[in-house]
């Protein structure tokens, strides 16, 4: 049995004012085309399909075409959780005939799917509240998938029956994946954990989340969710959340988080992306394997405090997205990020940054006896790191101050 874990499409999400659906396009085509070539059973999206709750109806046909090419005419399961950019109800929505394909939405927690056989024979044989048993058409293993979307507070009252909001949402889900895995998951067959939330090592170092990514709040103390509150008969977790490629843990099985296929924001920068190929039999994980995804553009941040270098470096990286630091004794010239712009068309973001002075670092008292031209030029150096005010910023000044004058 071959299975592709993917994660964090976040269809329809813009990088400023950048639109990366064009990029999106070419990256998912990219993972069909994977899930074609390695001849993949299942595929596995854990999460954070679109990035925001009401989606664009091209993101949306995105998805779902994306989703149609990766189940190969209902010959090939494809699972797909909410994450916590998504709205539980619109992913459920299309649910009656995505299942004539294969393609399986889980938007809540405890969500039961109703079992169900493709024309292309992907069959569910057992179901249960936040579990379902899957016969692929060519796997003589079955493959057992507790997946569990991305669980806010009320989520979880409402569909685990939390009264309690201090209990620690760790432990109320470590006892429903236990309780599922005592009844359902044994060595006959593949045994593979999905879903959608912040997970670390207890005691181990907090993994970081994305700038711009919204915080998984944490519910009774609980910030994350721990690798040893996975049941021991689960053979691999497919997390979605963290943007990075990375293998939480090992114990009691692989906890990975197969990252974004685009880098989304600048924290990403340099970052490689990837989906994770898994191989796997009864009662084993085989092997596990990233593989990068190589459509999407790079994302690059570096500081300069020379614009003729700058632009020299820009020409050199034409097809990446940019976030500059022009480092300088004054402010930015007009002319001069005039002639940045010029040179690269997917520049983001220009960040002037100027240099320290011992000038800034001293404080002093205002003296009101001062005309008021020369207190706004004091004031205006004690904000601005000892930098005086352009000419033409006093020559405004002057023109407001006449102005007021006159009235």
């Amino acid at each position: 049995m071959k299975i592709l874990h993917t994660a964090d499409w976040h269809i329809g999400k813009r990088l400023d004012n950048y639109s990366r659906l064009e990029e999106q396009r070419l990256v998912l085509d990219e993972i069909c085309a994977i899930a074609e070539q390695e001849k993949v059973d299942a595929v596995i999206v854990a999460g954070d399909l679109f990035d925001n709750f009401n989606p664009s109806s091209e993101a949306t046909e995105l998805l779902y075409s994306t989703l149609y090419r990766l189940s190969a005419n209902g010959s090939r399961a494809v699972v797909a959780i909410a994450g916590n950019h998504d709205s539980p109800e619109r992913i459920q929505v299309p649910d009656a005939l995505a299942k004539v394909c294969g393609i399986i939405f889980v938007g809540f927690p405890n969500t039961e799917i109703s079992p169900f056989c493709t024309q292309g024979k992907v069959e569910i044989i057992r179901s249960a509240k936040g579990f379902i048993e899957l016969s692929l058409p060519n796997s003589d293993v079955p493959l057992r998938i507790l997946h569990t979307p991305y669980a806010n507070e009320q989520r979880l009252k409402t569909f685990l029956g939390i009264e309690d909001s201090e209990e620690a949402l760790r432990i109320n889900l470590q006892n429903h994946w236990q309780e599922l895995a005592d009844l359902y998951l044994d060595n006959e067959g593949f045994n593979l954990l999905a879903t959608h939330l912040f997970v670390m090592q207890k005691g181990g170092p907090m993994p970081e989340e994305p700038d711009d990514e919204r915080p998984i709040l944490h519910i009774g103390g609980a910030q994350a969710i721990f690798t040893e509150n996975f049941p021991k008969q689960v053979h691999y977790v497919a997390l979605g959340h963290l943007h990075r490629y990375q293998v939480i843990d090992k114990n009691p099985a692989p906890v990975i988080y197969s990252s974004s296929p685009l880098a989304y924001s600048f924290s990403e920068a340099n970052q490689s992306k990837y989906v994770v190929l898994i191989e796997a039999e009864a009662g084993k994980l085989i092997s596990y394997r990233p593989i990068e995804l190589l459509r999407g553009k790079k994302l690059r941040r570096k500081n300069f405090d020379n614009i003729d270098d700058a632009i020299a470096w820009l020409h050199e990286h034409s097809d990446d997205l940019i976030e500059l630091t022009i480092v300088s004794d004054n402010y930015l010239e007009a002319a001069d990020k005039k002639r940045l712009t010029e040179a690269h068309s997917g520049i983001i973001q220009i960040i002037p940054q100027i240099k320290k002075s011992e000038l800034a670092e001293t404080s002093a008292e205002i003296d009101l006896s001062l005309s008021i031209e020369k207190l706004f030029l004091e004031y205006f150096k004690t904000k601005n790191k000892g930098q005086q005010p352009s000419e033409g910023l006093m020559e405004v000044f002057r023109e407001v101050l006449g102005t007021e004058e006159e009235s």
